[in-house]
């Protein structure tokens, strides 16, 4: 049996198709499409150093892992490796091998702390933790049946509040950029991050090919947009929300579950059936809305972490 790692070859098709396949099947709460796991490759800012991985048993694609620096966090040396293994094919070394070609690989590159997404499993806890990973904040994975499920009424929104949707900032999507930095930096998170680059955030998240302008809904205050729901969709049926925040200045307000509320109600009108989002499971705030919403808990990973020279 012979075992080797390699990186996805942006050119090749068939490993993102591989690569998304693979992930599908470990990790079915997130929605990805051959075509974005290529526009990752090509897109993500230089200074990440994204190279996701392939492990290859007898030629036969079986694992991955996203590798990478947190380039847009102030304080330098945080990288990350989330290793997910085809559930078929656990157990035989692949994910070893992934975590050591990545350690390696992040170690070059001058990270000190490396972190690691896993699975709330004793399978997938006892593998980081027997590497030298210690965990640390943990989050949810959440569902929502849009097919069966029943939705809150749209109320009619407040005075001086409009929903729109991402589409109607084509011409000039600075706003959406500048409302997405803010919310950012109160995202939970043990590693801060800032978005300070506009035409990285233009490459890497607005021209993404899962984000969906039209499900992305905007709530807009006298003109200026308030709080947002971003949506990623797939070639088929399925939706995930990868961010919704409020501005600062308008929080308390319920405008980031108006929003919310919108996106869904129009993901089901586009014939989305299933939606997925994720929460820290101490954002209270935003798991009340969610469960308002008829969202609920399908799986948790906890967040691992590792400073490099310790444990070997």
């Amino acid at each position: 049996m012979t075992l080797i790692i390699r990186e996805v070859r942006g050119e090749d098709p068939a490993d993102a198709a591989s690569f998304g396949h693979i992930r599908q099947q470990a990790l079915p709460f997130m929605v990805s499409t051959p075509e974005s796991v290529l526009h990752d490759i090509e897109h993500t800012h230089p200074d990440a150093h994204y190279r996701p991985l392939l492990a290859l048993q007898d030629g036969e694609p079986v694992g991955t892992a996203q590798v990478g620096l947190v380039h847009d966090s102030p304080e330098p040396g945080h990288g990350y490796v989330n290793v997910y293994v085809h559930p078929g094919r656990t157990g035989r070394g692949a994910g070893s091998l992934l975590v050591r070609s990545a350690e390696e690989r992040l170690a070059a590159l001058g990270a000190t702390r490396l972190s690691a997404w896993v699975l709330d499993t004793p399978a997938n806890r006892g593998f980081a933790e027997r590497r030298g990973y210690r965990p640390a904040r943990s989050a949810h994975f959440l569902r929502l049946d849009l097919a069966h499920g029943t939705l809150p009424p749209l109320p009619s929104p407040p005075p001086g509040v409009e929903v729109r949707t991402a589409a109607d900032f084509a011409d000039d999507p600075r706003p959406l950029f500048d409302l997405d930095a803010e919310t950012l930096r109160d995202e939970p998170s043990d590693v801060e991050r800032e978005f300070t680059d506009y035409a990285a955030w233009l490459e890497e998240t607005w021209q993404h090919p899962l984000l969906n302008h039209e499900l992305t809904c905007v709530a807009v205050v006298d003109g200026r947009p308030a709080a947002f729901s971003a949506a990623h969709t797939d070639d088929g049926t399925r939706y995930g929300t990868v961010m919704t925040g409020t501005a600062r200045a308008f929080r308390g307000r319920g405008l980031a579950k108006l929003a919310k509320n919108h996106s869904l109600h129009r993901a089901r009108a586009t014939g989305r059936t299933e939606a997925f989002t994720g929460n820290d499971t101490g954002n209270g705030p935003m798991l009340a809305i969610n469960a308002w919403l008829g969202y609920a808990v399908c799986a948790t990973e906890v967040k691992y972490v590792r400073d490099l020279g310790a444990n070997g």
